[in-house]
């Protein structure tokens, strides 16, 4: 038994944990869940493609329930305790000294303080994980818990190194890395080709290489294109790869002038319109996302024409945080006319944004 650590956006992690289930076959049927954790059954596989999830923090190997599990931990030299559903300090330091108590038997042993009541992973890594154990309470509303260990951890200095160490980087107007590889998960494609046909510098393209699937890439500036290429033959040589993309200038409204094969996913995030300098009114955000839909029109009309029957896309459309408090997300019926059944929408944005990603996942059905 296993459980998962969601990241801060608990609704998108948890779609992307079942997808990525999904995606790599892993047979994952829920046990119990909180806000920020799941504990599941799984395929044991579980443990070696968890490096390929973005939105979770922590997979967890669950050794029993209350204080009698804690006799089920293996011996750690240095260690810390994390806490979820609770945030205690004086039970942070009660559980770290009963472990502690326990592993004397096999010699001296202690325990580090994080910067919340819980490890994060660079924390984690730093200390030197997985030497270093980290040592997880899953705390029910009644108060009951579960125990575990954590076993993998994403690895957020490999997803900022995929963002700021590439030669061309441009913070303001790419995507993520992470939020990138959640995207991929949402597909639940585990083989095919994927193209991103609003690639700009290729941070999505990025993620369709690392993970060996068969990748394209376009955008309609030249220039973006070039700098895609850039980045792409530095991810191939610091990671090592043998394969690459398919990179081509190409205006999104006529995919099939620049593409002759048909996709078993489409992944990207467009253009959402220009930079905002206030918070919008419900009036005008209706006028910004009605502009924007005009052009978002023709760009799935294109889609179809490049798509397998039944392939997916996970499409970022715009939402609006309203001046007088709120969000609008437009409903687009539109969609459903062009043959894309939507299957899930998760909005992602950070407290300072004005324009929300209101992340699409559909389905062609042609």
């Amino acid at each position: 038994m296993y459980g998962v650590i969601l990241g801060k956006n608990s609704e998108l992690s948890r779609a992307e944990f079942y997808s990525f289930g999904r995606r790599f076959g892993l047979k994952v049927k829920s046990i119990e869940e909180e806000h920020n954790w799941i504990v599941f059954e799984s395929k044991p596989s579980v443990e070696r493609y968890f490096r390929w999830i973005g939105g979770s923090l922590k997979l967890v190997r669950i050794v029993g329930e209350g204080e009698e599990a804690l006799e089920e931990l293996e011996y750690s030299r240095l260690f810390t305790v994390s806490l979820y559903g609770k945030s205690d300090w004086k039970l942070w330091r009660k559980l770290g000294s009963e472990i502690k108590k326990r592993f004397k038997e096999e010699g001296s042993a202690k325990f580090f303080k994080p910067a919340k009541t819980y490890a994060m992973p660079a924390e984690l890594i730093l200390k030197g994980f997985p030497e270093v154990k980290d040592f997880v309470f899953l705390f029910r509303e009644d108060g009951s818990f579960l125990v575990g260990e954590t076993i993998r951890v994403t690895d957020p200095f490999e997803l900022k190194k995929l963002d700021v160490e590439r030669p061309v980087q441009k913070p303001i107007l790419s995507i993520p890395p992470r939020l990138a590889r959640i995207m991929v998960n949402l597909t639940e494609v585990r083989k095919g080709s994927f193209l991103d046909p609003f690639c700009g510098i290729g941070t999505v393209v990025q993620e369709f290489v690392l993970q060996g699937l068969t990748a394209y890439g376009s955008d309609r500036d030249e220039g973006q294109i070039r700098d895609a290429k850039k980045n792409l033959t530095w991810l191939r040589k610091e990671f090592r790869l043998k394969n690459s993309a398919h990179l081509e200038v190409c205006d999104a409204r006529k995919l099939k002038k620049c593409f002759r094969q048909r996709f078993d996913a489409i992944v990207t995030e467009p253009y959402l319109g220009k930079p905002l300098k206030r918070h919008p009114s419900r009036g005008e955000a209706i006028k910004l996302a009605n502009e924007l839909d005009r052009f978002y029109y023709s760009v799935f009309e294109s889609f179809a024409d490049v798509l397998k029957r039944n392939g997916k896309v996970v499409f970022v459309f715009p939402a609006y945080k309203l001046s007088g408090g709120g969000i609008y997300r437009k409903e687009r019926k539109w969609l459903v006319k062009l043959g894309f059944e939507v299957l899930g929408r998760y909005p992602d944005y950070e407290e300072r944004h004005r324009v929300v990603r209101d992340i699409h996942v559909l389905r062609y059905r042609g």
